[in-house]
C-alpha cells in the first residue's frame, strides 16, 4: 500500500507514517479502533476559531477530518493518545497530620512514590523545617519507595501521619542542608555563579508578583488615570545610548532578610568516642543576629545547644538546652529575630512562581552581575573540599559509574508507552548529570586540581581521570592528526565527534553503545569528556579495537557482529556500506568510516567510539589535487583551504539533499511514464527536467515520502541532531520554514516553504520553480502516483519498461541502489590513507560525484534559500545565537560564514538584508576575536586571568588608543616559590606576553583571521571604524564576545568611547565560566504528539489540537521535568490557542510560565525570551492589564536594543505593540513617536508597497484623528489606501474599509474647518458645533493588536463549516490535477484572509 503522505500539512515535516506507527509500538494493533473514535473525535464544534497562528502561506491543505492523515499514522497517533489515558489514573486525597500543625487535605495520583509526598512536605510553608520524619497509616511505616496503589487501606480520606525519626549522621547533614538552602532561597548569588543549575529571571519585577492574582486585584479598565507610561529616555525610539545595568533590574525581595548571622560546621567535629555513644552526631557553631553566640550538639534526637565555647569543648547540654527535633524550632526559641525574618522569608519564598525556584536540567551562565557579597556558608565550603563527586548525599556507595548509568538506562524496555516514557526519562536525567559533573571535572582539570594519569609527559599531553571520567586536551598529541591539520583538527574533532555521538544516540539502535560525552571549553583549552569503557585502561587499544582503524585506514579491521548493528544506522544515517584495503591490501568491508572503532568492553557491550566522521567530507574546503568541483561551486571560489582536512557536512544538509534528490527522482520517473501513456511527441518536456535539477526546487506538494518502500525518505525523527533547534524538524526545504515559525510565532507568514508566488516583491524569484513544472505538464500528479506505486512495490510484477524508467531515475539522482531511490554516502571518500579495492571503482567514482554535487547544492540551494527566508522574514535571526541556528537548520556550517555574507552583498535586495549582514559581520568579528582569545588566554598564569581578560576587552572595544595591560602588582610578591611549579598547570610560569598586546595589533589579527578563517575581507584597524562602517554598536559586540568565551563582567556603565582611559579595569571581570557542548536526549513520543497537535492547529482544528499539546505538556513534564526549551515551545502554542479560544486567563497563566520558563533555560535577554515578553503584553493587555502590558513591552525593547539595537524588522512589530497600547491609553506624542519608527521600518525592511506598511500607515492616522489633525491622518490614510488598491484591487474588503475611513476623514476635518471660520467669523458668540473626538475603545486597539501579531479571529456558524468542508474538498481535487493557480488572496481558508501579509 502506498501510503501517500501529502495531505500531511508542513507542519509535519518529518512526521514520518512508519515511524508514527512504530512509536505506537504494540499499542497500534490492540487499541479497538471504535472506542478511539468515540473518545477522541469530539465532532467539531460550532465555533471553532481560526487562527493563523504560525499559520502557512501556501495553501495548507486541509485534510478534511482528522481521520484522514493516512491510515497508518491514524493507528499510530490514536493508539498512542489511548495509551497515554490509560496512564492518567484519577487522583485522590489524603489528609495529613505533622505535629504541632492543623491536619491538611493533599491531592495524590496512584502512581506517586510516598517519597513525593515527602518532597511536597519539605517545601510547604508549614512543615519545611522538617527533613527527618516517616508517614504512617494507623501505625504502620510507609516505605518511601512504594507507588501509593501497592499501598493496602490508603485510600480517599485516609489520614497519614507526620512522625518525627532519630537523626543519623547523614540524615543531620541533609537537615543542616536544606535550613541553608530555605535561609538562602531568595538569594541569587548562585544564579550569578553559575551553580546546581540556578539560573536568573527577572519577569516577576514587572508584572509585580504573579499575574494570575493581579487580574483579579485590579478592576478592569479603571486604572487608566493612574498608568505613568514615559519610558526611560534610553528606551524611546532613536535614543543612542544602550546601558547595561537595566539588564537586571533590582529586585526588592533580593535585598536579603538576615535571618542568623553565621551557620558553620564547629571546629570541635567529629565528636569524640564517648560522646559518639551519647549520641553526639556532630557540632554546628552560629551567631544569631542579636549576635549571641551559641555552640550547638545535633543528636540521635535533634538539637539542642550545648556549653562549648570557641575554645573550650564542653559537650554537656546547657540550660535550657532547648532541645529540638528541627534547627529551625531551636532558633525559633533562641533568637527572636530569626523567628520574625524567617517567617516572613518563607512566605515570601512561597509566594513565588516555582518556576523562578525549580533548578534547570543543564547549567545556564549569566554574562553579566552585579557585585556580590560574599557571605560565609559552611555548607559550600564543605562541597567545595570534599569534592562532591557525584552526590554523594544522595546515592548509596561513593562514586557513580557513568558508563554503566548511561548505557542502563538505553537498554530500558521501550515496549509501550509507559516504558518509553521512564526509559526517556532516565535517559535524560543521566545525560543530564554526567554534563555537570563532566564540566565541573573539566575545570578542576585545567584549573590544575587534579593529577594526570600520565603526570611525567609535557602538560599539552596529560589525560586525566575524576569521579569515573576520562579528560583529554584539544592538543594534537603524538602527531595523531599530522596529516589533518595538527592541532587545529585536534580541536575541531570532538566537536565532529560530539555530532556524531549525537547522531547515532538519535537513531537509538538496540546494541550498540557510544560513549557519554561533552565538550567543555574553558579557559582557552578544549576539554573531551568522556565515560570510561569498562576494561579498557587495562589493555592495549591495539588489542582491544576489533572493528576500523587506529591509524587512520593502514590497518583496519572488521568484525560480523559490528557489521550487523551499524547496517541498522546505515539507512537513517545515510551512511553506505563499502569495502577498503588494508596493509596486506585485503578488502575489509566497514558500515561507517575507517576511524570508527568498535571495542567489545569487559561488561560485553558492543561500543563504538571516534565518530569525528559520521557524515562525509566537505569538498568546497577540502581541496585535493586532481578534483574538481562542480561550477556553482568554483564560481563562488571553492575549494578553499581549510585549517584543518576534518570539515564535515552537516546531517541537516545530508538531510536536505536527499529531500532534493527525491523530489527529483519523482518527478523524472513521472515525466518518463507519462511519455510512455501519452506515447506522443513530448519532447519540451525534457529540457524541463534538466534544467530543474540544479535550481532549488521549493513546490513541496510532492515530498510524497513512499515510506513503504525501500526508498530512502528523510527519517528525521530518528535521525535529527540538531541539538538546539526548539522543534527538532527534519531540515529539508519543506521544513526549514517550519522552524522558523516555531521560532517567531509573532510571524504570522510561516509553516511550510512559503510560496514564492507570495512574495509581493518578487525580488527573489528563482528561475524555475517546481510549482511552475506542475504547469508546464498538466496532470503531472497522476503520473506521480504512478510512480509512486511503481516505487512502492518491490519491483517484482512491474512490467519492464516501468523499471527502466526507474533505473532511468536512479541513475539520474545518483542513488546507490537501480531499483529503488537510495541515496547513501561513503564517509571515507577523499581521506588520506584509505585506499578502495578496484572492483569498486565505478562506486568511488559515483560517491565522488554525488559528494561533489553535495557541496555543490549546499552553495547553490541552501544559502540561497537561507538568504530568500530572510528576505520574506520566515527566518529572523537577531543575534549570533539564533544566526548560527538559522545556517544549521539549513545545514550550512558557520565556516560558511563569509560566503553568505558575499551572497547578501550581492543580493539586489540587499537594503532590505542590512539587519541580516550587521548580525553576520559582528558574528564573523566576535568569532574571529574568540579564535584569538583563545590563545591568548593559554599563555595566561591563574593570577593574572582578570589583568589579562580586562585588557583583551579593552584592546577589543575600547576607544582608548593605547591600552596599557596593568600587569598584576602581584599582591603576593614571591617569584622564587612559583618556579619549581612551573610545568604543573597548563600554560603556567611567570608568561606576560599577553600584556603587550596592542589594539591596532589585535584588529589587524582580526582581519587577517576573517580573511584565512571565513575568505572574507573586513575592512577595519580599529573598533570604532568598524562600528562606524557596518553599524555595530559596542554593547552587543560586549554581550556576543563574553557569551562566547564565557567571561562574566561586572554589570556597569562602560564608557567605550572615551579616548582617555580604558573602559574596562580588572575590577570589572567577575568569572570566566565554560561554554559547554553536550548531547540533548529527545522526549519523542512527546515530540510526535506536539507535531501532531501543530498540524491540527493548522487544519483548524483547535479543540483537538489544543488536546494534543496538553498530552504533549504532560509527556515533556514526564521525561524533562518541568524546564525544558522544548516545554516553553509547548506552552507558548498553548498560551496562544487558549487565547484564540478565548480564554485570556489561561493565556496569560500558560504564557507567564513560558517567560519565565525561557528566561531561566534560555537567558534573560536570549531572543526567543524577548518574544515570549511580547507574546505576554498582548495577553495582559486582553486581560485589562494595561500598565503591565506596558511594561513587559518596554522591557522587551529594551533587550532588542541591546541585543541588536533599533534598525531589526522586528523592531516595527514591538513598537507598533508599543503604539497601539500608548493610543489607548491616550498618550498620542508617544504613540506618534513608536508608530512612526514603526512605519520607518516596514518600509525600508518590506517595500514602500507592502501591507505591513499599509497597515503601518493606517495604525499612524488613527492616532492623529485622536489628536484631531485630520490632514496628517489624511495624508497616511491616503498612502495606506493606494497600497491596498494596487496590491488588493478595489474590491477587497481592505481597500474599501480604508476608503470608507477616508470618507470619514474628510468629513471630520470639514466639520472642524467649518467650526473654525465660524470662530473667526463671529469670534467669542460663535455657536460651535460640538466636534467628535474619539478616544480609541479598548476593543478597537485589541483588535488592531491582534491584526499585527498574526491573530485573527473567525467565528463560524455550522453552515460556514459545511462550506469551508466542501471547499477543501474542491481545493483539494483541484490540487490533483495540477491547476491550482488561484491568487492566494481568496482562499477562504486562508487565516491571513482578512490582511494578507507580504
Amino acid at each position: 500500500m502506498v501510503s501517500k503522505t501529502d495531505d500531511i500539512p508542513a507542519a509535519v515535516p518529518d512526521c514520518n507514517p512508519v515511524d508514527l506507527a512504530d512509536a505506537a509500538g504494540d499499542g497500534a494493533q490492540e487499541t479497538p479502533k471504535t472506542r478511539l473514535k468515540d473518545s477522541y473525535d469530539c465532532g467539531h464544534s460550532a465555533d471553532t476559531a481560526m487562527t493563523n497562528g504560525d499559520g502557512a502561506h501556501e495553501q495548507t491543505e486541509v485534510t478534511e477530518s482528522k481521520q484522514d492523515v493516512t491510515s497508518e499514522v491514524d493507528g499510530g497517533e490514536e493508539s498512542n493518545e489511548q495509551e497515554v489515558i490509560v496512564i492518567q489514573d484519577t487522583g485522590f486525597t489524603v489528609k495529613i497530620q505533622a505535629p504541632g500543625t492543623e491536619p491538611f487535605d493533599l491531592q495524590v495520583s496512584p502512581q506517586e512514590m510516598v517519597q513525593e509526598i515527602h518532597q511536597v512536605l519539605i517545601d510547604r510553608e508549614d512543615t519545611c523545617h522538617r527533613t527527618c520524619f516517616s508517614l504512617q497509616l494507623d501505625g504502620n511505616v510507609l516505605d518511601n519507595f512504594a507507588e501509593l496503589k501497592s499501598i493496602e487501606g490508603l485510600q480517599e480520606g485516609s489520614l497519614l501521619k507526620v512522625v518525627e525519626e532519630p537523626y543519623t549522621v547523614r540524615e543531620a547533614r541533609i537537615h543542616v542542608r536544606h535550613i541553608r538552602d530555605l535561609l538562602k532561597s531568595l538569594d541569587p548569588s548562585d544564579a550569578y555563579n553559575g551553580v546546581d543549575c540556578n539560573s536568573l529571571s527577572f519577569l516577576s519585577i514587572f508584572t509585580d508578583g504573579d499575574l494570575g492574582d493581579s487580574g483579579q486585584r485590579k478592576k478592569k479598565g479603571n486604572d487608566l488615570e493612574q498608568i505613568d507610561c514615559t519610558p526611560p529616555e534610553h528606551i524611546l525610539p532613536g535614543s543612542k545610548e544602550r546601558p547595561l545595568v537595566p539588564l537586571q533590574p533590582q529586585n526588592k525581595d533580593w535585598k536579603p532578610m538576615q535571618c542568623l548571622k553565621v551557620l558553620t560546621m564547629s571546629g570541635w567535629n567529629p565528636p569524640p568516642g564517648n560522646r559518639k555513644m551519647h549520641g553526639d552526631l556532630m557540632y554546628l557553631y552560629m551567631v544569631t543576629v542579636e549576635e549571641r553566640h551559641i555552640s550547638v550538639t545535633a543528636s540521635t534526637r535533634g538539637f539542642y545547644l550545648n556549653q562549648s565555647t570557641t575554645y573550650t569543648f564542653n559537650p554537656k547540654p546547657a540550660n535550657p538546652s532547648f532541645l529540638s527535633h528541627s534547627l529551625v524550632e531551636l532558633l525559633s526559641q533562641i533568637s527572636p529575630a530569626f523567628k520574625k525574618n524567617f517567617t516572613a522569608l518563607q512566605k515570601k519564598r512561597v509566594q513565588r512562581h516555582p518556576f523562578e525556584r525549580i533548578a534547570t536540567p543543564f547549567q545556564v551562565y549569566s554574562w553579566t552581575a552585579p557585585q556580590v557579597d560574599h557571605a560565609m556558608d559552611c555548607v559550600r565550603a564543605e562541597d567545595a573540599y570534599t569534592s562532591r563527586l557525584g552526590y554523594e548525599e544522595h546515592i548509596p556507595g561513593q562514586t557513580r559509574d557513568w558508563n554503566e548509568e548511561l548505557q542502563t538506562t538505553r537498554e530500558l524496555s521501550r515496549k509501550n508507552l509507559p516504558e518509553r516514557l521512564l526509559r526517556e526519562r532516565a535517559i535524560f536525567k543521566v545525560h543530564s548529570d554526567f554534563a555537570a559533573a563532566a564540566t565541573r571535572g573539566a575545570m578542576a582539570v585545567i584549573d590544575g586540581n587534579v593529577m594526570a594519569i600520565n603526570p611525567g609527559e609535557e602538560t599539552r599531553m596529560q589525560m586525566f581521570i575524576w569521579n569515573n571520567i576520562f579528560f583529554s586536551l584539544g592538543f594534537d598529541v603524538r602527531d595523531h592528526y599530522r596529516e589533518l591539520g595538527g592541532d587545529a583538527a585536534a580541536h575541531a574533532a570532538p566537536t565532529n565527534d560530539l555530532n556524531g555521538v549525537r547522531a547515532y544516540g538519535a537513531v537509538d539502535v538496540e546494541g550498540l553503545y557510544t560513549l557519554g560525552t561533552v565538550v567543555v571549553d574553558y579557559r582557552g583549552y578544549r576539554v573531551t569528556a568522556q565515560s570510561i569503557i569498562p576494561g579498557i585502561l587495562e589493555r592495549e587499544q591495539e588489542q582491544s579495537v576489533i572493528y576500523g582503524s587506529i591509524d587512520f585506514g593502514k590497518t583496519v579491521v572488521t568484525h560480523s557482529k559490528y557489521m550487523e548493528l551499524l547496517e541498522k544506522t546505515s539507512r537513517p544515517l545515510k551512511v553506505q556500506r563499502h569495502n577498503v584495503l588494508n596493509e596486506k591490501n585485503d578488502s575489509v568491508e566497514l558500515c561507517s568510516s575507517v576511524e570508527c572503532k568498535g571495542i567489545i568492553g569487559n561488561d560485553g557491550r558492543h561500543y563504538i567510539l571516534d565518530l569525528l566522521r559520521t557524515f562525509p567530507p566537505d569538498l568546497n574546503f577540502l581541496p585535493v589535487d586532481g578534483e574538481e568541483l562542480p561550477p556553482e561551486s568554483r564560481h563562488q571560489g571553492f575549494p578553499r583551504q581549510h585549517r584543518h582536512r576534518l570539515a564535515c557536512l552537516r546531517q541537516e544538509l545530508i538531510e536536505a539533499f536527499v529531500e532534493h534528490r527525491y523530489l527529483l527522482f519523482m518527478k523524472m520517473a513521472a515525466l518518463q511514464l507519462m511519455q510512455q501513456k501519452a506515447n506522443k511527441d513530448t519532447k519540451t518536456a525534457i529540457p524541463a527536467i534538466t534544467q530543474t535539477s540544479e535550481t532549488p526546487t521549493e513546490s513541496n506538494a510532492e515530498t510524497s515520502h513512499t515510506q513503504t518502500t525501500a526508498s530512502d525518505s528523510p527519517n528525521a525523527t530518528e535521525a535529527s541532531t540538531d541539538g538546539t533547534s526548539q522543534t527538532d524538524n527534519s531540515t529539508s526545504g519543506a521544513s526549514q520554514a517550519a522552524t522558523a515559525s516555531e521560532e517567531n510565532p509573532s510571524k504570522p507568514a510561516t509553516n511550510g516553504p512559503v510560496d514564492p508566488a507570495a512574495t509581493q516583491n518578487g525580488e527573489c524569484k528563482s528561475p524555475l520553480e517546481g510549482k511552475e513544472l506542475e504547469e508546464i505538464i498538466p496532470g503531472l500528479a497522476q503520473a506521480k502516483e504512478l510512480a509512486e506505486t511503481l516505487v512502492a512495490e518491490d519491483g517484482s510484477g512491474i512490467d519492464p519498461k516501468s523499471r527502466e524508467v526507474v533505473l532511468n531515475a536512479c541513475k539520474a539522482v545518483g542513488s546507490t541502489s537501480n531499483t529503488s531511490f537510495d541515496i547513501r554516502f561513503n564517509p571515507d571518500i577523499y581521506s588520506p590513507g584509505v585506499r578502495f579495492p578496484d572492483d569498486s571503482a565505478d562506486d568511488v567514482q559515483k560517491q565522488k560525484q554525488l559528494l561533489k554535487d553535495a557541496a555543490a547544492f549546499l552553495v547553490s540551494c541552501q544559502i540561497p534559500s537561507l538568504v530568500k527566508d530572510c528576505l520574506d522574514h520566515s527566518a529572523l535571526p537577531m543575534d549570533g545565537a539564533t544566526l548560527t541556528e538559522a545556517l544549521h537548520q539549513r545545514g550550512i556550517n558557520i565556516r560558511y560564514l563569509g560566503t553568505v555574507l558575499e551572497f547578501v552583498d550581492k543580493t539586489p535586495a540587499k537594503a532590505q538584508l542590512e539587519h541580516f549582514y550587521r548580525i553576520g559581520i559582528s558574528e564573523l568579528i566576535t568569532r574571529c576575536a574568540k579564535h584569538i582569545f583563545k590563545t591568548y588566554l593559554q599563555g595566561v598564569e591563574l593570577s593574572a586571568l582578570s589583568a589579562a581578560v580586562s585588557h583583551f576587552l579593552n584592546c577589543l572595544l575600547s576607544s582608548f588608543p593605547d591600552a596599557v595591560a596593568h600587569l598584576p602588582a602581584d599582591e603576593l610578591v614571591s617569584r622564587r616559590k612559583s618556579r619549581k611549579r612551573r610545568n604543573r598547570v597548563p600554560g603556567g610560569g611567570d608568561n606576560t606576553t599577553w600584556a603587550s598586546l596592542t589594539p591596532s595589533e589585535l584588529w589587524k589579527n582580526i582581519a587577517s583571521e576573517s580573511q584565512s578563517y571565513y575568505h572574507f575581507t573586513v575592512l577595519c584597524e580599529s573598533v570604532d571604524q568598524v562600528v562606524e562602517k557596518y553599524g555595530l554598536q559596542k554593547s552587543t559586540l560586549l554581550r556576543e564576545i563574553s557569551i562566547k568565551t564565557g567571561i562574566q563582567i561586572l554589570i556597569k556603565e562602560y564608557n567605550f568611547d572615551s579616548r582617555h582611559k580604558p573602559a574596562f579595569t580588572e575590577e570589572d571581570i567577575l568569572n570566566i565560566f565554560p561554554v559547554v557542548k553536550h548531547v540533548n536526549p529527545k522526549a519523542s513520543d512527546a515530540f510526535h504528539f506536539f507535531q501532531s497537535g501543530q498540524a491540527k492547529v493548522q487544519q483548524g482544528f483547535l479543540k483537538e489540537g489544543c488536546e494534543l499539546i496538553n498530552e504533549a505538556l504532560n509527556l515533556f513534564n514526564n521525561v524533562y521535568g518541568p524546564m525544558h526549551v522544548e516545554i516553553c515551545a509547548c506552552l507558548r502554542l498553548l498560551a496562544r490557542l487558549n487565547y484564540i479560544m478565548g480564554d485570556h486567563a489561561e493565556a496569560l497563566s500558560n504564557q507567564q510560565k513560558a517567560v519565565l520558563m525561557s528566561e531561566r533555560v534560555l537567558g534573560i535577554e536570549h531572543p526567543n525570551t524577548i518574544q515570549e515578553y511580547m507574546h505576554l503584553a498582548l495577553y495582559c493587555f486582553a486581560n485589562g492589564q494595561l500598565s503591565t502590558a506596558l511594561k513587559l513591552l518596554y522591557r522587551a525593547r529594551y533587550l532588542m536594543l541591546v541585543v541588536c539595537g533599533e534598525d531589526h524588522p522586528e523592531m516595527a512589530l514591538l513598537d507598533s505593540n508599543i503604539g497601539l497600547v500608548l493610543h489607548g491609553v491616550m498618550e498620542y506624542d508617544l504613540s506618534l513617536r513608536f508608530l512612526e519608527n514603526a512605519l520607518t521600518i516596514n518600509t525600508k525592511y518590506h517595500g514602500t508597497r507592502s501591507l505591513k506598511v499599509a497597515l503601518s500607515h493606517h495604525l499612524v492616522a488613527r492616532v492623529y484623528e485622536s489628536k484631531a489633525e485630520f490632514r496628517s491622518a489624511l495624508q497616511h490614510e491616503k498612502e495606506g489606501y493606494t497600497i491596498y488598491k494596487n496590491q488588493m484591487g478595489e474590491a477587497h474588503e481592505k481597500t474599501k474599509e480604508s476608503s470608507d475611513y477616508l470618507k470619514y476623514l474628510t468629513q471630520q476635518a470639514v466639520a472642524l474647518q467649518r467650526t473654525m471660520n465660524e470662530i473667526y467669523k463671529n469670534g467669542s458668540n460663535a455657536s460651535i458645533m460640538p466636534l467628535k473626538f474619539t478616544a480609541p475603545s479598548m476593543a478597537s486597539v485589541l483588535e488592531q493588536l491582534n491584526i499585527i501579531n498574526g491573530i485573527i479571529f473567525i467565528p463560524l456558524s455550522q453552515k460556514d463549516l459545511e462550506n469551508l468542508k466542501a471547499e477543501v474538498q474542491r481545493r483539494q481535487q483541484l490540487q490533483e490535477l495540477g491547476k491550482s493557480e488561484e491568487p492566494i488572496e481568496d482562499s477562504p481558508l486562508e487565516l491571513d484572509d482578512k490582511i494578507p501579509i507580504d
